[in-house]
């Protein structure tokens, strides 16, 4: 379905941000490995997220959906051989983790996914699992999904380029403590180093640390123990919350968003005070006010490429240029980012310069239409371009990916949005 999204002022209103995507994706997997019961309270409940959730259940934990969260079994890493092809859908994050856990498994296991996973790059982790005892080929040879892994994840060392995903690098890290140790170098530059973070803070609450020195990771033989978890709220999907406010002026308090959170994607709320927004931070919350007129800015977002679509939406509602570098990393995303968000930006009537990692931005808007390209951040990232002058946004509807209820928060603002046949 098509997202018709029309001119929207003077919002305002308290909203609570969605649970972390990563963070549910993080938790879910790591309870299922711990010893003992868990209850993720608060997590996410979308497309992605639950394809890591019947993930772990493909190798036989139990896991139950309640009220309050998800009830899990955790397995100690006793894991089963899956009975059957795990289709991971969409989600990259759980192909990646649950590559390596797939090898603390007996036998075999094979990963797939739809159209889109089957374009994104694996070979990276694959040759680094290998010293570790595990065998994970690509089932066509191109390091591509789909994968098959055979078993045998014994520990040991290895090194990994940063330079393409910290998803390689969580994955290990994950895994290496139901292993014989693991110690991991990193080679090259450490992109996206927050997300490796967050894998960090999840392990260290489920009573496994790790130690990090001269770029080597170290994680000794342990034992995850059960916890309650709460998943924090989603600084990448409120990104669009705040930036509703920026671009269509008014005041928004979005809660759920704490000040001490590992998430890089908190940078949206200094690029949003740079272009010249008002943010008020609390401990557990943030407040964005706006008259609607912004600045363009200059930004590196290498800590943080899901926040491409977003700042580069609001460059293009901006006066003046935007340059957005540090990204060539979000050209392995659902979509080629880069390329998509330059494409459908210059289909408005744009001046985009796309650069090998990121791009200039200025001009007018000028169009009505854009195309999601199946990628849920590019569909919610342009509806901030139809509040202030309105826009259609064809497959607008795969928002379901990560914010299910993007509609309901965005309208309950003021933003006035709604699906139409295509």
């Amino acid at each position: 379905m098509d997202l018709i999204v029309e001119r929207s002022e003077g919002l305002s209103g308290t909203v609570k941000a969605p649970p972390s995507k990563s963070y549910t994706h993080r938790a879910v997997i790591v309870a299922s490995l711990a010893e003992g019961r868990s209850m993720i309270a608060d997590p996410l409940v979308s497309e992605d997220t639950l394809s890591s959730l019947r993930a772990c259940r493909a190798f036989g934990v139990r896991i139950h959906e309640e009220a309050q969260g998800w009830m899990v079994h955790g397995s100690g890493g006793a894991l089963e051989t899956p009975e059957d092809v795990i289709d991971v859908g969409n989600s990259g994050t759980t192909l990646r983790i649950m590559t390596s856990v797939a090898g603390l498994a007996e036998n075999y296991t094979v990963f797939t996914g739809d159209e889109s996973l089957r374009k994104r790059p694996m070979q990276p982790l694959l040759d680094a699992l290998r010293p570790l005892g595990v065998t994970a080929v690509s089932s066509r040879m191109n390091g591509l999904p789909p994968i098959i892994v055979r078993g045998g994840f014994r520990g040991g060392e290895t090194s990994i380029d940063g330079r393409v995903s910290s998803q390689f690098i969580s994955s290990i890290l994950i895994a290496a403590p139901l292993s014989g140790g693991v110690e991991l170098s990193v080679e090259g530059e450490f992109i996206s180093r927050p997300y490796v973070d967050m894998t960090l803070d999840v392990m260290g609450r489920f009573s496994v640390p790790v130690s990090y020195s001269d770029g080597i990771f170290t994680v000794e033989p342990s034992v995850y123990r059960a916890v309650d978890y709460t998943v924090e709220g989603d600084y990448s999907s409120a990104s669009y919350l705040a930036g509703a406010a920026a671009v269509a002026g008014g005041e928004v308090r979005i809660q759920n968003l704490f000040r001490d959170s590992k998430q890089g994607d908190m940078l949206i709320l200094d690029i949003l005070e740079d272009m010249g927004a008002d943010v008020r931070r609390g401990d557990d919350h943030a407040v964005v006010s706006s008259t609607g007129e912004l600045e363009g800015v200059s930004v590196d977002l290498h800590n943080a490429p899901d926040l491409l679509p977003t700042v580069a939406v609001l460059g293009a509602i901006a006066e003046g240029r935007t340059e957005i570098r540090g990204v060539e990393h979000a050209r392995y995303k659902e979509t080629d980012r880069i390329g998509t968000c330059a494409a459908e930006l210059k289909a408005l009537g744009l001046q985009v310069r796309e650069l090998k990692d990121g791009m200039i931005i200025q001009g007018d808007i000028t169009g009505k239409t854009v195309k999601s390209h199946g990628d849920h951040r590019l569909a919610m990232a342009f509806t901030l371009i139809g509040l202030r002058r309105g826009i259609r946004i064809k497959d607008g509807d795969v928002f379901s990916v990560s914010f299910p209820d993007f509609i309901e928060k965005m309208n309950s603002l003021g933003c006035r949005l709604r699906l139409a046949e295509l």
